[in-house]
């Protein structure tokens, strides 16, 4: 099972940083007997590993070389690699980027690494064998990509940051079978590759037949690429009875 990390974002909303976001010290972790800040990416990296990846693709820009160094070559069970994105050209584009390592027939997971969440195996509760999104509540899904899906879980629409959203429950996380995936890439270039965000791709992909599923298990979501939101990940990690992080290679050790 793949997991893939789109991280070639500038991190704008949150810089001045000496290095990228995704390294972002936010709680700790323990390396052997030793506290250590632990980088914001860390936790999602966890949560894929919670769910049985073991294979990891980071999609990095030029210039990024110190993601590489902070986690090598792998980490847990899981083998690391990764591929550039030469342009900030949004994160379809980022995503796509991963493909050529992806069969038809495997699973691939993906989530943002600026972000973090509970439960942290929430991508266990997503149906294998579908394109399927795990599910948030928050106040504000406008800032967002908001989750329109009925009672069964059917996705109608994807609202990307739409005022007035007619959902509370924004995607956090999500997962499909590589054909899925080639599916969609396959879709994103008949449209000229005019597809920033995954959520206006989704609706064509529906609109031309496709189906989503949505899985309401998500607790609590904190996107940490602000300083507000930095603030709330701090307090949501003091809320939360927090286990032994693993210990990660590189830079980090």
């Amino acid at each position: 099972m793949w997991g893939v990390i789109p991280a070639a974002g500038a991190g704008s909303r949150i810089q001045p940083l000496a290095f990228s976001k995704e390294l972002l010290p936010v709680g700790s972790r323990a390396d052997g007997a030793v506290e250590r800040p632990r980088a914001v990416s860390e936790y999602l990296v966890d949560r894929l590993l919670a769910a049985g990846v073991d294979k990891i693709c980071f999609v990095i820009a030029p210039g990024k070389s110190d993601i590489m160094e902070y986690y090598g070559g792998g980490v847990g069970s899981a083998d690391l690699c990764y591929v550039v994105q030469p342009n900030p050209s949004g994160l379809c584009d980022a995503i796509f980027r991963a493909l050529p390592l992806i069969r038809a027939d495997e699973t691939v997971a993906i989530g943002l690494p600026d972000t973090i969440w509970f439960p942290s195996d929430g991508l266990r509760a997503l149906p294998a064998g579908r394109l399927s999104f795990l599910l948030f509540p928050v106040e504000r899904p406008e800032m967002f990509d908001a989750v329109v899906a009925d009672g069964d879980g059917r996705v109608s629409e994807i609202q990307v940051k739409q005022k007035n959203a007619a959902s509370h429950w924004i995607w956090g996380a999500f997962q499909m079978p590589g054909a899925v995936l080639q599916e969609l890439h396959r879709l994103w270039r008949e449209r000229d590759e005019s597809d920033v965000y995954i959520g206006t791709l989704v609706n064509a992909y529906l609109a031309a037949g496709g189906q989503a599923t949505a899985v309401r298990a998500g607790e609590a979501y904190v996107d940490v690429g602000t300083l507000n939101g930095y603030r709330e990940a701090i307090w949501l990690l003091n809320q939360r009875e927090r286990k032994p992080a693993r210990a990660y290679g590189g830079s980090g050790s």
